[in-house]
């Protein structure tokens, strides 16, 4: 089940602002969805989801087969009773992972074959298999099983970049396999949402032959995958300017594991409306924290006797403690940069989670204001001061 509707478009981009039913709820969207890879978003507490105002997060379907396992889940009646989160989740296919494991797979027309990294059983992932899991899962988005195609093939210094035309036969087998997982999930009666993924590499042309493909089969939504794969942040650019505009504008589109906060506001223009990306909370693990006015490495020996929040402007945990009023405007019950610091150099576990609330409140906060922004009719302007501001410096 899903339903798509357009609200606001903006003029001068292919900005829009719209609003997304699924099973367990709904989505305002541009929005930005956290990763909860086996069943948690790491370092942070379900109760600091709701608070920040998450309305959707996603789950690995590769992950949670390998670990706890499909008969588990089936006991919970699916992913959101087993994590107790009651609003939508999405998972991903699984082929991503399968791809990540280099040597370590095969794949196949049929699918891929591999072994498990966890006990190193050999397994099999196929169109079908993807579909059956993610049934299992309940997810409320479903993504069909794709091959994802690399910048780069082989080894950095031995291989070479990905040619036009392993590309196109990449595509084209993700192609087979999108109709594969359709049939697959209509055998299985899902009552959820499955979604077409466009392959193509860093070919505009392969990109808009995988696209009309997936238009003909005419999925609930779609999605933009193969970027941040290793190529050039330019390509990827590029890439994301070319293709999501180009999809159905009464359907949802989503970009896959992008990105910083800039790739969010330049990909909002580009037409996106759904995001996903482990930086806000890896950053955070590694002391980069994502603030309005730049990014901040809270290890720097600067910050050990700074009395500042993280973001002077932020209303989040880390930063306005329960008052949720920001620094600026007089609240004094958050967490300075000092006692941050200290926490990452005695390496105290509440140093990542703190991170962690504080980078993804950012991001989600970002796309708040996207939203206010469209419906003002003033995205233009957020854009030129969401740019002034990141470039100011800490």
């Amino acid at each position: 089940m899903l339903k798509f509707d357009l609200l606001k478009t903006d003029p001068d981009s292919h900005a829009r602002r719209a609003q997304l039913t699924l099973n367990h709820g709904v989505v305002q969207t541009p929005i930005f969805m956290p990763v909860g890879t086996y069943g948690t978003v790491k370092g942070v507490m379900p109760q600091s989801l709701h608070d920040m105002g998450a309305q959707i997060i996603l789950g690995n379907t590769f992950h949670l087969w390998m670990r706890p396992g499909l008969d588990i889940m089936q006991s919970f009646g699916g992913l959101h009773q087993f994590e107790q989160w009651n609003k939508p989740i999405l998972t991903d296919s699984g082929g991503f992972q399968v791809w990540s494991l280099g040597a370590m797979r095969k794949i196949t027309e049929e699918g891929v074959h591999f072994a498990s990294p966890v006990n190193g059983d050999k397994l099999f992932m196929s169109p079908e298999v993807s579909m059956q899991i993610q049934t299992t899962l309940n997810s409320d988005i479903v993504m069909q099983l794709d091959e994802c195609t690399p910048y780069w093939q082989g080894e950095k210094h031995v291989g070479h970049i990905t040619t036009e035309a392993e590309a196109r036969q990449s595509m084209a087998m993700s192609l087979r396999w999108a109709q594969r997982s359709q049939a697959e999930f209509a055998r299985l009666e899902n009552p959820n949402a499955l979604f077409g993924i466009v392959q193509g590499g860093m070919f505009e042309h392969l990109r808009e032959e995988s696209l009309q493909a997936l238009v003909e089969m005419d999925f609930p939504g779609y999605a933009i995958g193969g970027v941040s794969v290793g190529e050039p942040k330019e390509e990827m650019l590029r890439i994301m300017a070319h293709t999501p505009h180009r999809l159905p504008t009464h359907k949802p589109r989503y970009l896959m594991g992008v990105g910083t906060p800039e790739d969010l506001v330049d990909g909002v223009a580009a037409g996106v409306d759904m995001f996903d990306c482990v930086m806000p909370t890896r950053n955070a693990r590694n002391g980069t924290l994502f603030t309005r006015f730049g990014d901040l490495k809270v290890r720097n020996a600067r910050h050990k006797a700074d009395p500042q929040p993280l973001d002077p402007t932020c209303t989040c945990y880390a930063c306005a403690g329960h008052s949720g009023v920001s620094w600026n405007d007089g609240g004094r019950e958050g967490f300075s940069r000092a006692y941050l610091h200290h926490l990452e150099r005695c390496g105290e576990m509440l140093a990542p989670m703190l991170a962690s609330i504080h980078n993804l409140h950012y991001y989600l906060n970002l796309m708040r204001e996207i939203r206010e922004a469209l419906e003002a009719g003033t995205f233009t302007e957020f854009r030129r001061q969401f740019k002034a501001d990141r470039a100011r410096g800490v």
